[in-house]
């Protein structure tokens, strides 16, 4: 067998090591495929604007003796920045950032609101729940989950759950909900390591919110089925899919999520080369979900709000920054700089984080400030090994500065939690009191 063959199964033994030694719930680390580096040929500058090049920092970077030059690339603050003293008006500079990062994200067209089938309808856990599904213009339905409190009759109050990453491209909506009382065993630990035993969106309908998760691209009824690939020689890993007769078997997930993190820098690659990125997919796939939850008649649609952990939290950081209609955003779990991930951190986090060239124009939690003066929240973990604390600090003073100079100071609130990477309950009655103040 050929070393491209072998790669599945050496990755394996590295993912797992990987994800033992730190933890990973969010974000799989992709040794295969390194990010290829984006950069303009030639920055130009005026020279009161130019960045020092002189860069000390004790800590290696994961790119060794190249870091120190990669640091001083960025402007510091970037071109878009709000920081940035001839920026007064928020709303002017809301503009041409959004434009910018519209640019750069590539996002696809959608093409008009897709037709949403009920497939179920049942009530548990004091729960009207709904299974839907939507066709996108690509790809296999995407199957969603809606909780509202049970006999509610009034329009409510809304949220958007994102749902994390953490390795799993098997399993989506399943990873924040409980519909059952018999969940995959495989939910039931995901949900008593990173939630502290609970299905957040159920926890959130219960307070009186219409919750809608739905399957992120690449991810469960969104995922790349192996037998539509099997034929590329990726090494005999014997996955079985959804059409055959045991996929849930733990085992076959666990090969499954193997190959997918493997096959992830291939899909981020055929994504660029198709002139968009995996930011502007999911961009893209979650403002369809919010046009659905918009338009129901049980929604208040001018009270609607999104939250996740992890990948949840990054796609919060975007769609948050860059759609109005979501009146409180929480980022949970997912928030530091671009020199934290270009020095430090790239290794930890999914090639979905990434839009090229970004970094000239504005910093990380920048595109989460993009949607000032609207509430937002970020919650953080002091041990998240996924991130450097002092970077995750750092992103939360940026956010600050932003707020208070647009004088919405009491629009921003941060927290930091002892422990690792996680939502866990404390911390989700911190994000439920802050949904309940403004929305």
């Amino acid at each position: 067998m050929s070393d491209e063959a072998d790669k599945p199964k050496a990755f394996s033994t590295s993912r797992r090591a990987f994800i033992k030694m730190t933890g990973t719930a969010g974000c799989v680390p992709i040794f295969p495929g390194p990010f290829s580096v984006f950069s303009n040929y030639i920055k130009t500058a005026p020279i009161e604007d130019m960045k020092s090049t002189d860069f000390t920092d004790p800590r290696p970077s994961v790119i060794g003796q190249y870091g120190s030059w990669a640091a001083t690339l960025p402007n510091n603050p970037p071109k878009l920045s709000f920081r940035n003293s001839h920026w007064d008006n928020p709303d002017a500079w809301r503009s041409e950032a959004q434009s910018k990062t519209l640019e750069l994200m590539s996002v696809p067209e959608m093409g008009m609101a897709p037709e949403v089938t009920l497939k179920a309808q049942y009530t548990f856990d004091g729960l009207d729940i709904e299974e839907l599904s939507w066709q996108l213009p690509y790809g296999r339905p995407t199957e969603a989950t809606l909780l509202k409190p049970q006999g509610a009759k009034n329009p409510l109050p809304a949220i958007l759950g994102l749902h994390d990453h953490s390795g799993n491209k098997y399993f989506g909506r399943r990873k924040i909900t409980c519909t059952s009382s018999d969940p995959h065993p495989l939910m039931s630990k995901h949900q008593e390591d990173y939630y502290e035993d609970l299905a957040w969106a159920n926890e959130m309908a219960k307070r009186g919110y219409v919750v809608l998760v739905h399957d992120a691209f690449a991810f469960a009824s969104r995922r790349i089925l192996y037998q539509d690939v099997s034929e590329i020689a990726w090494g005999d890993l014997k996955i079985t899919d959804h059409t055959d007769e045991n996929p849930e078997d733990p085992e076959n997930i666990a090969r499954y999520n193997t190959w997918a993190a493997y096959h992830e820098s291939e899909m981020a690659k055929s994504l660029f080369c198709a002139g968009t990125t995996w930011p502007g997919v999911f961009f893209a796939e979650d403002k369809v979900a919010l046009d659905i939850l918009s338009a129901r008649g049980d929604v208040d649609a001018r009270r609607i709000g999104c939250a996740g952990l992890s990948g949840g939290g990054l796609r919060t950081v975007y769609l948050g920054g860059m759609d109005a209609r979501i009146k409180c955003a929480i980022c949970v779990g997912f928030m530091s700089t671009w020199q934290d991930f270009l020095l430090y951190k790239s290794y930890t986090h999914t090639w979905m984080t990434y839009t090229p060239l970004l970094p000239n124009y504005l910093d990380f939690p920048e595109i989460l400030g993009l949607r000032v003066p609207l509430p937002t929240m970020v919650l953080n973990n002091n041990e998240d090994s996924l991130f450097t604390l002092s970077e995750m600090k750092q992103a939360d003073k940026i956010l600050r500065e932003i707020y208070d100079k647009a004088n919405a100071a009491d629009r921003y609130k941060s927290g930091f939690h002892p422990g690792g990477h996680k939502f866990d309950e404390q911390m989700q009655k911190d994000a439920a009191a802050w949904f309940d103040k403004w929305l």
